[in-house]
């Protein structure tokens, strides 16, 4: 991979990229899903608000702007926090109510969690909420009646399909990048971020791969994302991430504590990196711009 080590603003490309957090605590996550229930949730002390701190400042020492996908319990946990976000000009979309996968609960059970996530989320900021995206990119060739319940409530856009293999999520047959899942509806599906190495999808968009690989990897993707295909990406990451002291789950599997864990303390300093190098906006923002070129969604 022929990468220069550094960068200057001549890198920058025209196209504006999707920025986006999802917003929940460390012990929310898929890795302890299996050791930690939600019925502790309660009395577990969150860190998520000083992490989001830390995240407003990274962004507004950058001048950026993006989106907070936030589940509904935490922002009825932290009103102030969400009204922080919404007045510094970030984007309060919806991440569901409790991080429960899409593909767990039935078409009813599902709109109800998107209903309520919704209107907490509405009660915080006063402002109209389009966006959502399911837990671990949770919708997938199982859930086709996700965009419609997402459509009837009236979403404008999703950003809840990684277009790759996964052991815990993936809908690799799914296009790369913005589609229309349903013909008689305006919706639009933006899905995370994947580059083509080798002649394979490799997942690009953030998160844990992010944080794992060396940074060259994400800026080669991204940049041939923006350049190769002139589309934008899409990328993603969570408050813990920037946070290394947060506690440490021991009973949870060797793999989900590698995958949790690993350089934490170096995150804060790659995203400010990343942040400064491309340009970036919020997803509505992006949504709007890729509208036009969304194609009907063909499996």
């Amino acid at each position: 991979m022929n990468v220069a080590p550094d960068f200057t603003e001549a890198t920058k490309t025209r196209i504006v990229n999707g920025l986006s957090v999802d917003v929940e605590d460390w012990f929310q996550v898929g890795a302890f899903e299996d050791v930690i229930e939600r019925g502790e949730w309660d009395g577990i002390k969150t860190r998520v608000e000083s992490n989001i701190d830390r995240i407003l400042d990274l962004f507004a020492e950058a001048d950026v702007r993006g989106t907070f996908f936030t589940l509904g319990w935490v922002a009825k946990r932290h009103p102030a926090m969400i009204r922080r976000i919404a007045d510094a000009g970030h984007e309060i979309a919806s991440h569901g109510y409790d991080h429960a996968r899409v593909y767990t609960f039935t078409r009813d059970q599902f709109g109800e969690d998107i209903k309520l996530a919704r209107e907490i989320l509405q009660d915080c900021t006063g402002t109209e909420v389009t966006g959502y995206r399911a837990p671990s990119f949770s919708i997938d060739q199982r859930t086709p009646w996700a965009f419609m319940e997402l459509a009837e409530q009236g979403y404008a856009y999703s950003s809840s399909v990684a277009p790759i293999a996964h052991d815990h999520y993936g809908w690799p047959e799914a296009p790369r990048f913005a589609f229309k899942p349903i013909a008689w509806a305006d919706l639009i599906e933006i899905p995370v971020t994947t580059a083509i190495l080798g002649g394979k999808r490799v997942a690009a968009g953030g998160g844990g791969f992010f944080r794992v690989l060396p940074y060259a990897f994400s800026r080669w993707a991204i940049r041939q994302v923006n350049r190769r295909e002139e589309r934008p990406a899409v990328f993603y990451f969570h408050p813990w991430e920037i946070d290394p002291e947060q506690p440490r789950v021991s009973n949870a599997p060797m793999r989900s504590r590698l995958r949790h864990y690993t350089n934490l303390d170096k995150m804060a300093g790659k995203l400010s990196e990343l942040i400064h190098e491309f340009n970036w906006g919020r997803m509505d923002m992006i949504a709007h711009r890729e509208a036009a070129m969304a194609v009907p969604l063909q499996l």
